[in-house]
């Protein structure tokens, strides 16, 4: 079954459109991963690293074939180069550490929240350029879902939250 590619001439397949759902809830989800970071002693710099995925998922929800663009490309590469380095940074932080609970720790949820952006992003790369299959778009809503389920898990379950500090449980 060959699918189409996500172009507003032809008439758009369920997976375009899902592809686009998708890309609307991960912006939402990245919008208030920027906000929740207000609080934050170094809020500058996690509310771009969630803002620029923000953005770019927005602009693949409007508009799929936004990633064959030369701007899109470039922000999303030089956001996944920069992310990849931090992620690499905070892993080996983590690793060295030997920290297991890593969504009780700082250092942790940062990691998680990045190589979220990293995933997300690079799912995206190209997906203007060729049909989004099954498989992309499968991947696609278990990632969306994922965040928004632990995020909920995470405010029901006050206990969970209960060794965090003040700024990350006062935003929301």
């Amino acid at each position: 079954m060959g699918e189409e590619v996500c172009t507003e001439k032809s008439s758009k397949s369920w997976l375009c459109v899902i592809w686009q759902i998708c890309n609307f809830f991960m912006s939402l989800f990245f919008a208030l991963a920027t906000y929740v970071q207000i609080n934050d002693p170094d809020a500058g710099l996690w509310m771009v690293g969630y803002g620029v995925p923000a953005v770019l998922c927005a602009l693949i929800g409007w508009n799929p074939q936004v990633t064959e663009t030369l701007p899109w490309r470039r922000v999303a590469d030089l956001h996944v180069m920069v992310s990849s380095a931090i992620v690499a940074m905070l892993g080996l932080k983590l690793y060295k550490e030997q920290i297991t609970d890593i969504f009780q720790q700082e250092e942790g949820r940062e990691f998680s929240g990045l190589l979220l952006t990293l995933a997300w992003l690079l799912l995206c790369r190209h997906s203007g350029r060729a049909s989004v299959g099954m498989l992309r778009v499968s991947t696609a809503a278990a990632i969306t879902v994922f965040p928004f389920v632990a995020w909920i898990y995470y405010y029901i379950n006050k206990e969970l939250r209960a060794n965090w500090p003040s700024h990350c449980t006062t935003a929301i």
